[in-house]
């Protein structure tokens, strides 16, 4: 069987002192599935603080591991996963050091700020907003890099998400469709900075395929709604060949049903959608039709497999998330040591890949992926294409 992941993409060929330069070719960062299955894998209840690994790298995790409800479950399903991920590629490499927010946001600043302070090199974490937002604005020329795991959050220098936002989802939904022609796009976005930085990534994937945003309009409460925006696009743009609704938190069907209600979504006429959409259901009918790039949370890559025999339960994307930050680590430490967690190595326009596809990380702080592309159909996904990408 093959190496269960691969990453990344271009840190093979590199010599000392290269830096990531060249082209790298895939490092195989897992041996067989045989051999993965008789690694020891740390497992049990959530602890407040653990140690995994005995490499000379050391790496800072921050989990909301003893939080209530789904940011608890998030947690511990991701310190599953990097757990699984020191035994079969690690715990010769690195020290994972593991620490629990408990879900508490000023826990988790003062964790992530010793975390700093301590010498890692890399850390992983926190999901909180607060604790990522104020990482931002931590200056030093000594301070590790951080692969932040924020719901929705766009990133900042030196502070990468990690997770799939809204942003990284519009953008490929929209350049998957400029890809087939289209040129003239409109886009709906959520009020205030989420919505600026969506507009800035589909602006600039739609540039690769010679294609342009005509107008961008945030909706919602502060801008008076669906119908206020559906008639402000109709005075500022005729004709457009798509739509792009990536509004946030916001029900994404008053919307498209005011846009239909309009004749905006003619057969000519793309709706493109963003992952988002998801947190509401897709089963309106008045969305049928639209196109989404997300990931597939049903398939994960060759971890699933492992995961479920080792823990007896189901993995999802949160797993995946795990399982790929610490295989990250691992692998570059195995092709560069102490010295390879640079933002050049981390930021390889080639990428990196994961249990979740291809990936990689931006100056700016931004999470770019390379998704499956689907459809709406009768309230369900319908895979379109296999991959797509914004980047």
């Amino acid at each position: 069987m093959a190496a269960l992941l691969a990453l990344p993409i271009g840190l093979a060929a590199c010599q000392s002192g290269s830096e990531g330069e060249g082209a790298l070719g895939a490092i195989a960062a897992g041996g067989t599935a045989e051999a993965a299955s008789s690694a020891q894998v740390a497992s049990g209840p959530a602890k407040a603080s653990e140690s995994l690994g005995k490499g000379p790298v050391k790496v800072a995790m921050i989990l909301p591991l003893s939080a209530g409800g789904a940011a608890g479950d998030r947690g511990r399903k991701i310190r599953d996963a990097a757990a699984l991920a020191m035994a079969d590629l690690g715990n010769d490499l690195i020290t994972l050091n593991v620490e629990d927010t408990g879900g508490d946001d000023a826990r988790a600043r003062t964790l992530t700020t010793g975390a700093l302070a301590s010498g890692a090199k890399l850390v992983i974490g926190p999901s909180e907003p607060g604790a990522v937002r104020q990482l931002g604005s931590v200056s030093g020329s000594n301070r590790p890099l951080v692969l932040a795991l924020a719901d929705n959050y766009a990133g900042a220098p030196g502070v990468y998400s990690v997770r799939l936002n809204e942003a990284d989802s519009a953008a490929a939904g929209a350049a998957a469709i400029a890809a087939k022609g289209a040129r003239k796009f409109v886009l709906f976005m959520a009020e205030g900075e989420a919505g600026k930085a969506t507009e800035k990534r589909v602006a600039n994937s739609l540039s690769i395929y010679g294609a342009s945003l005509a107008v961008a309009l945030p909706f919602g409460p502060a801008t008076g709604g669906s119908e206020k925006a559906v008639a402000d696009m109709q005075a500022l743009v005729s004709d457009p060949q798509a739509i792009v609704v990536a509004g946030g938190s916001a029900n994404p069907a008053p919307l498209v049903a005011a846009l239909r209600a309009k004749g905006m979504l003619g057969k000519d006429v793309s709706l493109v959608g963003s992952n988002r959409w998801l947190e509401h259901g897709i089963d309106d009918p008045t969305l049928q039709g639209a196109y989404i790039a997300t990931l597939d949370s049903a398939e994960i890559g060759p971890i699933a497999e492992r995961f479920r025999k080792t823990y007896n339960y189901e993995p999802d994307v949160n797993v995946a998330y795990g399982y790929d930050t610490v295989a990250l680590a691992a692998g570059i430490a195995s092709a560069l040591g102490p010295k390879g967690f640079t933002k050049k190595v981390i930021e390889n326009p080639t990428g990196f890949r994961g249990s979740t596809g291809v990936f990689r990380f931006r100056e700016d702080g931004a999470g770019e992926r390379a998704m499956p592309f689907f459809r709406v159909d009768k309230g369900k996904l319908k895979l379109v294409e296999k991959s797509t990408s914004g980047f």
